[in-house]
């Protein structure tokens, strides 16, 4: 009978151990991220600056963590689109958005109702790059009209008032605030264009289907190099050091305080584990650190950054309330 006993206790803890091994390993397969691909959200079109940052930093992700990093465009509504989707994605660090200063910033100040809480409906991750915007025209249109200075260029405009297309990447982007604050300054009128990007606004302006754009300057780099493209000004407060020949909107125009530049960062829906939040951000510091990747950005007029997730929530704070302002001044309206 004593051996009964103790035969059955000995299987009791066998089983015990058994069942508590099986639990560990259970809870560490859970915890193991990544354990497949993730997918990174790009709101826009590709083409564009932020299409561009996503497709630097993936490769590098997917070195690291060992799965695929894979780029999903799915563009519309000034990044809204791209937003809500990963807004009502599960949050479990498999599906990241690549947001932007209009989707995080400007849109819940221009769009009456927005189908996600750039506060509530994600967990900030880190910032890639800021940038700032640049305003280009078509090389045609300059050389036709002897344009060679942004007053030139308003001259122009107000010569031929709403006979002038201005393109965008879409409904609250800083590319359409930019151009929206300068009509406000300078009392141009010219028509808005949006698009699903800054990729297709760009092919329109370099083929003449419309005349101005003040676009992200990495994406219009190569064609202002290539000379396919006229840059007049950019509109950051300082010249861009990728551009150091191309004065600033203030410095060309006299439109004192004139600043709107664009911001790109990584955002994970509300809810994800803040070890997966964490190990993103180390890993996206890292790599925009490495020369390889930093060098580019640079050249590209993309200044990299990698903050942690509270200096990046504290930024989207004082941005969303920053551009409130930019919108009331300005005038701006969805089309």
């Amino acid at each position: 009978m004593l051996k009964s006993r103790s035969n059955r206790r000995l299987l009791v803890l066998a089983c015990g151990a058994t069942l508590l091994a099986l639990t560990s390993i259970g809870i560490s397969a859970q915890t193991a991220w990544p354990a497949k691909p993730v997918r990174m959200v790009v709101p826009f079109a590709p083409g564009g600056t932020t299409d561009i940052l996503a497709r630097a930093i993936a490769p590098e992700l997917s070195r690291v963590l060992g799965q695929p990093f894979v780029v999903d465009n799915k563009a519309g509504a000034g990044g809204n689109v791209g937003a809500e989707a990963v807004a009502k994605s599960a949050p479990d660090g498999y599906t990241l958005l690549m947001g932007t200063v209009g989707t995080h910033g400007i849109n819940r100040a221009l769009y009456p109702k927005l189908p996600y809480d750039p506060y509530a409906d994600f967990a900030p991750i880190t910032l890639v790059a800021s940038v700032p915007n640049v305003m280009v025209v078509n090389v045609d249109v300059a050389r036709t009209n002897t344009i060679n200075t942004v007053q030139d260029f308003v001259k122009l405009a107000k010569s031929r008032p709403g006979k002038l297309n201005m393109a965008s990447s879409g409904n609250g982007t800083s590319i359409h605030l930019a151009g929206e604050l300068f009509k406000s300054q300078t009392g141009v009128f010219m028509t808005h264009i949006p698009y699903r990007g800054s990729g297709p606004a760009l092919l329109d302006l370099v083929s003449g289907q419309v005349d101005v754009m003040f676009d992200n300057l990495p994406s219009a780099m190569q064609l202002i190099k290539s000379g396919k493209l006229k840059a007049l000004a950019v509109t950051s407060a300082t010249r861009s050091g990728a551009l150091p020949e191309v004065p600033t909107i203030e410095e060309a125009a006299g439109l004192k305080g004139f600043e709107a530049t664009s911001w790109f960062g990584l955002l994970a829906p509300a809810g994800t584990p803040a070890d997966v939040v964490n190990r993103i951000q180390q890993e996206v510091a890292r790599a925009l650190n490495s020369p390889a990747i930093k060098d580019k950005m640079l050249a590209q007029g993309a200044i990299p950054s990698g903050n942690t997730p509270a200096q990046f929530a504290a930024l989207i704070d004082s941005e969303h309330k920053k551009w409130a302002q930019v919108v009331k001044v300005s005038g701006a309206r969805v089309d």
